[in-house]
């Protein structure tokens, strides 16, 4: 029988629909190229893109070869950076400049390698530009949120197939993360517990729905999963900022991070995915709310969240803010604890 779950974090409900019980290969999808005839990304086109931001690189100037994480401007941007915010009413709506900073990270030269395809110490190089980048983004008083995210397949929204993930800023609190913030408040302010905390606690002690286990971190499927195969990356000892990370746990993530992509890779013939990271806003003082970051560093619990794009959003979606999903996480979980990687 089919199983209504509650999202305590989402505040939203998902239908675990067991007696549509689809396996892996259910789900398995052909691989969408985008045609290109030179990529950017790509060693020796350096000078088609923005100049860089920064980059980790073994020798030689700005914007030349021998990198091996590369971050540029968005040739393309959602928000830009120069000019002021010019807050306003306009009737009963209300509208500013889109004031923002869109970035993206090309994790390898290689054209032919994934992230999952990485060695860890490749990926951490590559979480070392993006601490970096929230670090640089986070002295701009008027960014309120950093948005990193990685559309990997066309299908999950890449216009380019060369490996590169985003990172956006924006004026303010997007409703998702002001969502999770606010729940994890009340819940410090009621139990003086993170939520989260207790979540990967009892996620360890039943065991049905972890994936991988590592000394440090934790990979599993959320019990009210909206899409098959979603996953959860936490760090197992309370941490509210990824930002805050030193190189040697970033190094431990690297084995965490490309454990869960390999996985998934395995599992599923390299589905497309979105993948985002939350972690803690810039604790910057508001007027008049001195108390608005007062007890985040304990409230707050970052992670990591990754959803393959194997099913669509239709009308009963849309129309009442429910999911389905045609996999149980504890089916999920055992087909990728079980994976060969």
């Amino acid at each position: 029988m089919s199983e209504l779950r509650w999202d305590p974090l989402k505040l939203h409900w998902v239908i675990i629909a067991t007696d549509r019980g689809r396996r892996p290969r259910d789900f398995q999808v052909e691989t969408e190229a985008a045609e290109m005839t030179s990529c950017p990304f790509c060693y020796g086109n350096e000078n088609k893109t923005p100049g860089e931001i920064f980059a980790i690189r073994s020798s030689g100037p700005p914007n030349s070869p021998n990198w091996k994480v590369r971050v540029i401007p968005n040739k393309y941007p959602a928000l830009r950076i120069e000019g002021d915010l010019n807050k306003r009413g306009y009737g009963l709506y209300d509208v500013m400049s889109g004031i923002g900073a869109h970035e993206i990270i090309v994790e390898t030269p290689d054209h032919e390698r994934g992230l999952a395809d990485l060695t860890p110490a490749e990926i951490t190089d590559v979480l070392v530009a993006y601490r970096t980048r929230y670090l640089d983004l986070r002295k701009d008083l008027r960014f309120r949120y950093m948005v990193l995210f990685k559309n990997h397949g066309t299908r999950a929204g890449a216009t380019l197939s060369h490996a590169h993930s985003q990172l956006i800023a924006v004026p303010l609190t997007p409703p998702v993360a002001a969502t999770e913030l606010k729940i994890c408040r009340e819940f410090y302010d009621t139990k003086e517990r993170c939520i989260f905390c207790d979540l990967i606690e009892f996620e360890l002690s039943a065991g049905d729905r972890v994936v991988r286990e590592f000394a440090n971190f934790v990979t599993v499927t959320p019990y009210a999963s909206c899409f098959p195969f979603e996953l959860r990356l936490y760090p197992k000892k309370h941490s509210h900022d990824f930002a805050l990370m030193n190189d040697g746990q970033l190094s431990e993530l690297a084995v965490a991070l490309k454990d869960m992509l390999l996985r998934l890779k395995t599992v599923l013939k390299d589905p497309p995915y979105n993948f985002i990271l939350h972690t803690a806003p810039p604790m910057q003082q508001r007027l008049g709310k001195p108390e608005y970051w007062s007890s985040i560093s304990y409230d707050y619990h970052w992670h990591i969240e990754l959803v393959p794009r194997l099913t669509q959003i239709a009308g009963f979606e849309w129309g009442t803010g429910f999911f389905i999903n045609p996999t149980s996480p504890e089916d999920a979980a055992a087909f990728l604890r079980e994976a060969e990687i």
